[in-house]
C-alpha cells in the first residue's frame, strides 16, 4: 500500500535506512506487487533488515534550535514495514551520548523477550558506541504498532511507526483504501528532555509540561514560528485514506478530530474492530488506531487537531492544540476552513476533562469477531489479580523540602509497591537463575482495603513500599486483572500497557469495582483486544488473557512520569512442558550491564 513519512517542511522522505537489493530483484518485486495490486490485494515492499543509527541531530521548533536524539537523523524516526507473520532484524547502533534501548510496542515476540527492549527488565542498555541486533517476530499482529526508546525519557524524540500488512492473498476486512498515512502525535519541549527528567528527579515534583504537541513532528499553525512546517495531507475528493494514528506523547491522553470529517475506526493496536464512525477519537499514550478518512467534503483546507484529555485536579498540563491540514487537490478560491487560526476554523473537541466523552468513544470499540477473525476470551479464570494503581508520595530525604505535595517526593505504585529497577536485566537473572535480583511476592490483592475513590483518604495510605516484586504465572493459565484507580493525590487516568501480550477489555466503569455486580455486565462476546488500556480517573478496568507466551514481561503505566515514579510490575510466565512452549535462548550479542 502506498504511504509516506513526512519530514521537514512536510516533505516526503524515505521510511528507513534499508538493506540494499540488486536492481533486478527490485524490478521483480515491483512486478509482483503490481500483479497483486491488480487483484486488489495489499502489497508492501517489506524487507527483513533495518539499520537504526541512534544519534543526535539538530532540529528547530517554536523559534528555537536544539539537538535531539534520533534514529538515522529522522524525527519522527523511520517506519518499519512487515507482513503478517514476518520476522525481521533491526541492527541498532548507539552513536549517542547516553544509554539506549528500543521497544517494539505491541509486538508479541513469542517466546523471545530478549529483544523486547525495556531497560533493566529484558535487557541491559546499549551503551554509547555499542550495538545490538534485535530480532522482531511478528505473529498475530496486523495493522499499526510503533517502536520507541525504552530507557529514561529518550522516547520523547526516538519513535516511529510499524505497519504490518495482511499476508499476500488476504484482504483487509474493510474497503481497500486509496492510500495509507501514518499520523504520529507527540510532545515537544524547548528544553533538553534529559534536563526535564533530571529536574524531576532532583526536586521530587512534577516535570515541566511540554511546550507543544506535534503531528508528525510538527507543532502546527497555532504555535510561533511553526506555520511553514505544518504537516499537510493532500487528498483527492472521493478517495479514502487509512490514517494510522499513534499516540507517542509522553504524559498525556489526547482527543483527535478533523474539521467536517468523521473518522471510521477499523482497527486498534494491530487488531481489527467493528467499524465505528465518530467525530473524534480518544487515544492514550502507547495506543494506535486505524481509521478511514473519506474525502467527501467540498474542496478546501481542513484542520486536523489534537489536544489534551486531562483529569487530574492538582495536575498542570499542556493545554495547547496541535494542528495539521487536510488539503483537497484542485483549484478553489477563498479557502474557509483553515484560512485563519480562529476557533471557528477548528473542529469541535470534548472539553479537557470530559471523562464521559473520552470513555464513550472507548466503550464503542468492539472486536470484529467474525469467522476470519475469531476471538478467544478466557471464560474460566484460574488467576485473579486485583491491583490498585496510585500516585503516591515519599517523605523528602535528609529533612529537605521537595516539590511534591506538602513538601514530599512524588511516587507511584501498583498494590502499594513502588517498583525499583534492578541493576541488571531481570530477564537474564531469571534465565540464569541468579538469586537476589528480584522477589516473587507481588500481591494479587491490595495490602489495604479501603474506599479507593473517596476524596478524603488517610495520609498514611499515600506512602507505598519500595521493591522489585514480580508475579509468577504458570504457562497457559488464564488471567483476569482488575485495575483499580484510586483517589490518592486526587486521582487521574492511567493508560496501562502489558508487554508480550494482548488482552481483552471485558469491562470498565467509574468508582469502586463491585465484585458481585460488575462481572454481570462484562462483554464476553466481542470485547476489544488491545495491548494498552485506559483506566478512568477513580475508576476500574478488567482485562483477560491466556498466559501462553513464556518469558519476562513488563506491565506499566504509559504516562512516563508515573512509570518513572514506580507504577509498574513484571509478570514471569514459566515454560510449558513441550519444546514449542519454552523460552528461546538469548542472542549472542546481548548488551551487558
Amino acid at each position: 500500500m502506498p504511504f509516506c513519512i513526512y519530514g521537514e517542511k512536510g516533505s516526503c522522505q524515505s521510511s528507513a535506512t534499508k538493506m540494499i537489493l540488486p536492481k533486478k530483484s527490485l524490478i521483480l518485486i515491483q512486478i509482483l506487487c503490481f500483479l497483486v495490486l491488480f487483484h486488489h490485494q495489499p502489497c508492501s515492499l517489506a524487507i527483513d533488515e533495518y539499520e537504526f543509527v541512534v544519534k543526535e541531530a539538530t532540529y528547530t521548533r517554536l523559534c528555537s534550535t536544539k539537538k535531539i536524539l534520533t534514529v538515522n537523523g529522522q524525527f519522527p524516526g523511520p517506519t518499519i514495514e512487515a507482513q503478517h507473520g514476518d520476522t525481521i532484524y533491526v541492527n541498532v547502533y548507539n552513536q549517542g551520548k547516553q544509554n539506549i534501548t528500543i521497544h517494539w510496542h505491541g509486538v508479541l515476540q513469542p517466546r523471545y523477550p530478549w529483544a523486547d527492549g525495556p531497560e533493566y527488565i529484558t535487557q541491559c542498555p546499549i551503551k554509547p558506541g555499542g550495538r545490538f541486533r534485535q530480532k522482531i517476530i511478528f505473529s498475530t499482529e496486523e495493522g499499526t504498532l510503533w517502536w520507541h526508546a525504552h530507557s529514561d525519557w529518550s522516547r520523547a524524540t526516538v519513535y516511529g511507526a510499524i505497519i504490518i500488512h495482511p499476508k499476500v492473498g488476504t484482504r483487509y476486512p474493510f474497503p481497500k483504501p486509496d492510500a495509507e498515512v501514518p499520523i504520529i502525535l507527540g510532545e515537544w519541549w524547548k528544553e533538553d528532555i534529559t534536563k526535564v527528567l533530571q529536574q524531576m528527579h532532583d526536586t521530587g515534583g512534577d516535570p515541566n509540561i511540554s511546550d507543544a504537541f506535534t503531528i508528525n513532528g510538527q507543532p502546527g499553525d497555532l504555535y510561533p514560528c511553526s506555520k511553514q512546517g505544518t504537516f499537510k495531507l493532500t487528498v483527492d475528493r472521493g478517495k479514502t485514506y487509512l490514517l494510522r494514528l499513534i499516540n507517542a506523547a509522553m504524559n498525556i491522553i489526547l482527543f483527535f478530530a478533523i474539521k467536517k470529517h468523521n473518522l471510521t475506526v477499523v482497527g486498534v493496536d494491530a487488531g481489527y474492530t467493528k467499524p465505528l464512525s465518530s467525530e473524534y477519537v480518544t487515544i492514550s499514550p502507547g495506543q494506535t488506531i486505524d481509521a478511514l478518512l473519506s474525502a467527501n467534503q467540498k474542496p478546501d483546507r481542513y484542520y486536523m487537531v489534537a489536544r489534551a484529555y486531562s483529569t487530574g485536579s492538582n495536575h498542570h498540563f499542556d493545554n495547547t492544540t496541535t494542528t495539521a491540514i487536510v488539503q483537497y487537490k484542485g483549484k478553489y478560491s477563498n479557502p474557509t476552513s483553515s484560512s485563519s487560526s480562529s476557533s471557528s476554523s477548528l473542529p469541535s473537541l470534548p472539553f479537557y476533562n470530559d471523562t464521559n466523552a473520552a470513555f464513550s468513544f472507548l466503550g464503542g470499540l468492539k472486536s470484529l469477531a467474525d469467522k476470519k477473525h475469531p476471538i478467544d476470551v478466557p471464560l474460566h479464570i484460574r488467576n485473579r489479580i486485583f491491583t490498585t494503581i496510585s500516585v503516591n508520595s515519599f517523605p523528602c530525604q535528609d529533612n529537605n523540602t521537595c516539590a511534591g505535595p506538602n513538601g514530599t517526593r512524588f511516587a507511584a505504585s501498583m498494590n502499594n509497591i513502588s517498583f525499583v529497577n534492578p541493576s541488571t536485566a531481570l530477564l537474564q537473572a531469571y534465565y540464569q537463575r541468579t538469586n537476589g535480583v528480584y522477589g516473587d511476592n507481588f500481591p494479587d490483592m491490595p495490602p489495604f482495603l479501603f474506599n479507593f475513590t473517596d476524596i478524603f483518604l488517610p495520609l498514611n495510605l499515600e506512602t507505598p513500599k519500595r521493591g522489585t516484586e514480580v508475579m509468577v504465572l504458570d504457562y497457559n493459565t488464564t488471567v483476569e486483572i482488575v485495575l483499580q484507580g484510586t483517589a490518592l493525590m486526587g486521582g487521574i487516568d492511567h493508560p496501562i500497557h502489558l508487554h508480550g501480550y494482548n488482552f481483552y477489555i471485558v469491562g470498565f466503569g467509574l468508582g469502586n469495582f463491585d465484585i458481585y455486580k460488575d462481572p454481570l455486565k462484562y462483554n464476553l462476546k466481542d470485547p476489544p483486544l488491545r495491548n494498552t488500556v485506559s483506566v478512568p480517573i477513580n475508576g476500574w478496568v478488567t482485562v483477560r488473557f491466556k498466559a501462553d507466551n513464556p518469558g519476562v514481561w513488563l506491565l506499566h503505566c504509559h504516562i512516563d512520569r508515573h512509570m518513572t515514579w514506580g507504577m509498574k510490575t513484571v509478570f514471569i510466565v514459566k515454560d510449558g512442558d513441550q519444546p514449542e512452549e519454552r523460552l528461546l535462548p538469548p542472542p549472542p550479542d546481548m548488551p551487558r550491564c
